[in-house]
């Protein structure tokens, strides 16, 4: 059975494939486009760009694989509804279980965009829970006010805020250029050889993750730096080169979310769901000091792995460090924006990293602060004109609708609900705690191979994952330290390219294709999950988290 689970799964994700990448495809080049455009780079770094424009096949409205996911959608919530209610299970959590389902379906599909589907799970969860019986008067209905309250909480959180914070700093880096001059400092250093250069692609990589909460805007950095390197010299995009840099920069990209808290959006989200849930949380620095160690190993198992299964062409790009001083002469001097936004991040790099050390500000309030920093009269560095028509609104409600969803399935105990049936599948009641990590990692990995978006899966995942942990009665069990380890595992998107929009941003360059991808994602995704247990019988045990 649970091989039969495993072949659907590769099944689905290669179906809906051809035609999610015609979709995708468009959105990765519309985004970059603008994000060229606002940054400044010249044509010729976004020569890449025009070259996909004119080869691309036209977009359908919608496609086939977008509409059958839709009307399923819609008949497996329809078929969870029909069922009779468990007896252990309410009214509210049977449907809210529905819903779940429904949006999983939906964001697996892409079969509408995130906030078309946020709007459309915020609206079944108003109806379907307002009609339910009202938990503390049976006899009543909850009402549509108060189920729509529930779900809509999630606008109200921290983690939210957060987000949306993040997104305004991924803003200000663009609109300075600081996260391209920081690139091309650290890439016109490393030297000619191509195995040099991939390093520099990592470590600028790691450098970034700490100022610019986004691992698309970041990978969105890279990729026109990397294509201007490549395509001026001489050497076709499609060679092994730029496969190597692009690929190798999304991979070890993903471990670098996992390292640093504020790297990723799905961290927040779970971070959000510790706070309000489980009623603590994990500091920055501790959540640093937990995933550095198992990180940088990955890393550097990414810089091999991916030289052994993509091999260059040539060791050494002649010329190499001429258009770099090229590109970098370009950029010209730092402007005073650059400058205040360097000690801005600086500065709540420091506070993040302090916090709950010395001083008691959470990371969501020195990040508002920040925020105010950037658009205040005189010293600040962009206007709200600027700004808003550069925030992606449409992620930012689906963070929301995705926090509150995961709020909701904890209130109405859908999500202890769900917990007891994966425990009970598993047979996870005298489990372990290595046993508890080894089997909730192992299905979050390889449910994510469905999954677009980590954050989404997060928002769906950790919900079931703290009501898991918070319910087992393992001796030596962290509920929150465990939690934690299954957010990491969230980021594992390694094996193909639709499972990150950074993955998604690098394969619009056209440098590589599925199979490239998959070569080197397949292996690491089987090295970073046995290395997690790894870390679960050492390190992680030894500090007290596994």
């Amino acid at each position: 059975m649970r091989y039969n689970n495993i072949y659907n799964i590769f099944y689905l994700t290669r179906y809906y494939l051809s035609e999610y990448y015609l979709a995708m495809y468009y959105l990765t080049k519309h985004y970059l486009t603008k994000y060229y455009t606002v940054i400044g780079i010249t044509q010729i770094e976004r020569g890449f760009i025009m070259s996909v424009t004119t080869t691309a096949p036209p977009q359908k409205a919608r496609t086939t694989a977008q509409n059958i996911g839709l009307i399923l959608s819609f008949i497996v919530l329809g078929g969870i509804l029909l069922l009779p209610t468990p007896d252990t299970l309410s009214t509210g959590g049977h449907r809210i279980i529905g819903v779940l389902a429904f949006a999983i379906i939906l964001w697996m599909t892409s079969a509408v965009s995130y906030p078309v589907s946020s709007t459309m799970i915020t609206a079944l969860t108003a109806l379907l829970l307002g009609f339910s019986p009202n938990p503390e008067a049976p006899a009543k209905a909850m009402g549509t006010a108060n189920a729509l309250k529930l779900i809509i909480s999630g606008y109200s959180s921290p983690a939210m805020i957060l987000v949306g914070a993040a997104m305004f700093i991924s803003v200000a880096m663009r609109k300075t250029g600081l996260d391209r001059r920081i690139a091309m400092l650290v890439l016109s250093s490393v030297g000619t050889k191509v195995s040099r250069i991939y390093l520099g692609v990592i470590i600028t990589g790691l450098i970034l993750a700490f100022f610019v909460p986004s691992a698309t805007a970041r990978i969105a950095c890279l990729a026109p730096i990397i294509i201007g390197i490549v395509e001026n010299l001489g050497i076709e995009r499609k060679s092994r080169v730029a496969a190597l840099l692009m690929v190798g920069a999304v991979q070890a990209d993903t471990f670098w979310n996992i390292m640093i808290q504020t790297a990723a959006a799905q961290n927040l989200v779970a971070v959000g769901f510790m706070q309000t849930q489980m009623n603590t949380s994990v500091s920055w620095i501790d959540w640093l000091t937990a995933a550095a160690p198992f990180s940088i190993i990955m890393a550097i198992i990414t810089y091999f792995i991916t030289q052994a299964f993509i091999k260059p062409e040539i060791k050494e790009l002649v010329g190499g460090d001429v258009q770099l001083a090229k590109m970098r002469k370009e950029i010209g001097p730092m402007s005073f924006d650059e400058k205040k936004l360097l000690c801005i991040s600086i500065g709540l790099l420091a506070l993040w990293a302090t916090g709950g050390k010395l001083h008691s500000i959470d990371t969501t309030t020195t990040t508002i602060i920040a925020i105010a920093l950037f658009f205040f009269p005189k010293i600040g560095i962009m206007d709200w004109k600027f700004a808003q028509p550069n925030i992606d609104w449409g992620s930012i409600v689906m963070f929301g609708a995705g926090i509150g969803l995961g709020s909701v399935l904890l209130k109405t105990k859908a999500a202890t609900w769900l917990a007891q049936v994966f425990v009970n599948a598993f047979s996870l009641e005298t489990a372990s705690v290595f046993l508890l990590i080894a089997i909730m990692a192992a299905f979050l990995i390889l449910i994510h191979l469905g999954f677009a978006s980590a954050t989404a899966l997060s928002s769906a995942m950790i919900p079931i994952v703290i009501s898991i942990v918070m319910g087992h009665s393992a001796e030596g069990l962290n509920p929150l330290g465990v939690t934690m380890l299954m957010q990491y595992a969230i980021c594992f998107g390694l094996v193909l390219p639709v499972n990150s929009p950074q993955g998604m941003v690098a394969y619009g360059t056209d440098t590589f294709d599925v199979k490239t991808f998959m070569t080197t994602g397949i292996p690491l995704t089987i090295i970073g999950y046995i290395m997690m247990l790894v870390f679960a019988l050492t390190y992680w045990h030894w500090i007290g988290i596994a």
